[in-house]
């Protein structure tokens, strides 16, 4: 799945005062690449990832998803597209304490309306590493596979792209590579195609290519 953004501008209203994101940002991720975005603390790469991904909209400029303008689709093609080809992992694992991790797992496929069975569930957290852990509750595990159950949800639906934004920032350094790695074996093997948001100069050695940000604006 190919994205690409031209022009992009955000800015935020702080007080009376407004604070520019990103300033005519333009960049292509080709289907099937894994792209790190990097940047200091406020360099706008959250919003960049959130753009792109649909969960916000741009001042003005365009995001297109496989050839589709995201701000000219309506919203429930909009919604559908989110939901169908894209998956999001984020730095906090958003799981629900009181559902096994196959029930976690299951819930953006369940949001959807697709026929989703636990054992599709069970394949997937196979897959992470976490199969014998299926019917256990995120409290009884630890933050590394916490997210690893997180980006098995971010899969159910199958789809053609993952956003990440910083997936490993609360984990310590094994968990954070065990991750990484992950991620990694998701583009090599399946060809999704990956765009993450990291602050961590080792963490873009898993991926393909590297773009970086500096005060809303891209930077050499």
């Amino acid at each position: 799945m190919m994205i690409q953004a031209k022009d992009v501008c955000k800015s935020f209203a702080m007080g009376s005062q407004k604070l520019q994101a990103l300033a005519d940002v333009s960049l292509t991720v080709e289907e099937g690449e894994f792209v790190s975005l990097m940047g200091p603390s406020g360099s706008g790469k959250s919003t960049l990832l959130y753009i792109l991904g649909g969960l916000d909209k741009a001042d003005s400029g365009s995001v297109l998803i496989d050839g589709k303008a995201i701000g000219k689709l309506n919203d429930a093609a909009e919604s559908a597209m989110r939901r169908d080809d894209i998956g999001f992992v984020f730095q906090a694992y958003n799981l629900i304490d009181n559902l096994t991790l196959e029930e976690n797992v299951l819930i953006p496929a369940m949001l959807s309306g697709k026929k989703r069975k636990e054992t599709d569930a069970g394949d997937l957290l196979r897959a992470v590493g976490l199969y014998e852990h299926r019917k256990h509750r995120p409290m009884e595990l630890s933050g590394g596979q916490q997210q690893r159950t997180a980006i098995a949800r971010a899969l159910i639906n199958r789809p053609k792209v993952i956003f990440a934004d910083e997936p490993i920032g609360n984990l310590d350094s094994q968990n954070g590579k065990e991750v990484l790695e992950l991620l990694s074996k998701l583009n090599k093997q399946y060809g999704i195609t990956i765009l993450m948001v990291t602050h961590s100069e080792d963490s873009t050695r898993y991926g393909s290519r590297v773009i970086r940000l500096k005060d809303g604006r891209l930077s050499d």
